[in-house]
């Protein structure tokens, strides 16, 4: 009988280390491509999709499935997967290996890999990668949330109060923006926006930067689960509009209700919508 811990029991903060190599890994594959240049085809639903997307996904599934056979892998680029079949995952990975395509295409460097593992539709680990940055955020259940630049030591960090006065917001490309983000802002009256790309936004409210991002249009599950424990595991908050935890894998569709994501406040955010 091998000694090996069974996957789908073992400790998650086990695992965060080789994870953190996957995501690095994957993002090297990006980096190949975005350096010597790419295509663009169009999914289904018209967002793009390039080569790295696809490099990254195959990295990041082969080695996910050799360091836990056990644990089902659910991607950006493997989401067919019937629900009846995935009501029955206590605990698995998800994944997006390029949040932030468009960022990707346009050469901005506010793209990011996003690993997480989610037990009982909870996040309970996440790794947030920005390879063009030399930047990732990673968090695990209980161990709080950590931030590493390329040369330097990992620090922790903690998303701030907001007791009123000047909020700073993070807002999406404009692509994302609308009527919805308006009334926000207006309802704040006092405020400074930052824009960014993919996930980072929310590492920026995880990192105690900025006070509230609303994404109030489309997402997936695969877009919140890294960001959300990372957020969490640094005091923080990614909820619906009427203040609820995220929660993943409870039903059919795999997308996501517009949300908030917050530092330590007892504000309801949702009144200012």
């Amino acid at each position: 009988m091998s000694d090996k811990p069974d996957d789908r029991h073992c400790d998650p903060c086990l695992l965060l280390t080789p994870a953190l190599e996957i995501a690095i890994g994957a993002g090297r594959a990006i980096l190949e491509i975005y350096e010597e240049g790419f295509q663009v085809e169009s999914k289904a639903d018209n967002t793009p999709l390039t080569e790295a997307d696809l490099a990254a996904h195959k990295v990041i599934e082969e080695r996910l499935r050799a360091l836990t056979p056990d644990l089902p892998v659910l991607t950006e680029e493997s989401a067919a997967i019937p629900f009846e079949e995935r009501r029955q995952w206590r605990r698995y990975w998800l994944v997006d290996p390029l949040d932030g395509t468009r960022e990707f295409i346009s050469r901005s460097g506010e793209f990011t890999v996003n690993i997480a593992l989610v037990e009982e539709g909870d996040p309970v680990l996440g790794i947030i990668y920005a390879p063009v940055l030399g930047i990732y955020y990673y968090a695990c259940r209980g161990q709080g949330a950590y931030k590493r630049e390329a040369t330097s030591e990992p620090e922790q960090i903690h998303a701030r109060h907001w007791n009123g006065g000047k909020a700073t917001v993070v807002c999406s490309s404009a692509t994302h923006s609308g009527k919805f983000l308006q009334n926000l802002l207006d309802n704040i009256g006092d405020y400074d926006v930052v824009c960014l790309g993919s996930a980072l936004k929310s590492c920026l409210v995880a990192e105690g930067r900025a006070d509230i991002y609303a994404r109030l249009g489309p997402t997936s599950e695969w877009d919140t689960a890294a960001a959300q424990c990372i957020v969490e595991e640094a005091g923080g908050h990614i909820t619906d509009t009427q203040m609820r935890p995220l929660r993943y894998n409870t039903k059919d569709s795999l997308l996501n209700p517009h949300f908030l994501v917050f530092g330590e406040t007892k504000r309801d955010w949702s009144e200012y919508l």
